[in-house]
């Protein structure tokens, strides 16, 4: 039993952790976060393995998802957070952020 105990504290020990990245947004295209600036911003998104969500109104919905970033309705003007969780969580703020701005999606 207590070799047990001694492996599951060294397994819990070993895992990885990792601070969530954070970044706000003002969203100024006329359209908002619809159809093509949706497409893209999942398409980015996805080519990161961490967790990636767009919070808005207080809900939260997986950035991976068209449907679910869809189903938001982000308007232009709306305040929006999206957070990024796992291994490469800076390199996935950073892509996102990148396409935000190259797109004139928002500041």
């Amino acid at each position: 039993m207590l070799s047990n105990v001694h492996f599951l504290k060294q397994n819990l020990l070993s895992k990885e952790t990792f601070n969530m990245e954070k970044k706000e947004y003002h969203v100024i295209a006329e359209t908002g976060i619809h159809a093509r600036p949706a497409t893209l911003l999942v398409q980015t998104a996805s080519k990161y393995s961490s967790d990636i969500q767009l919070e808005y109104k207080g809900k939260s919905v997986n950035l991976k998802s068209i449907m679910g970033v869809m189903s938001l309705g982000v308007g232009q003007g709306a305040d929006v957070v999206i957070t990024a969780e796992g291994a490469d969580e800076a390199e996935a703020l950073a892509g996102i952020d990148e396409t935000m701005k190259k797109e004139g999606l928002a500041e």
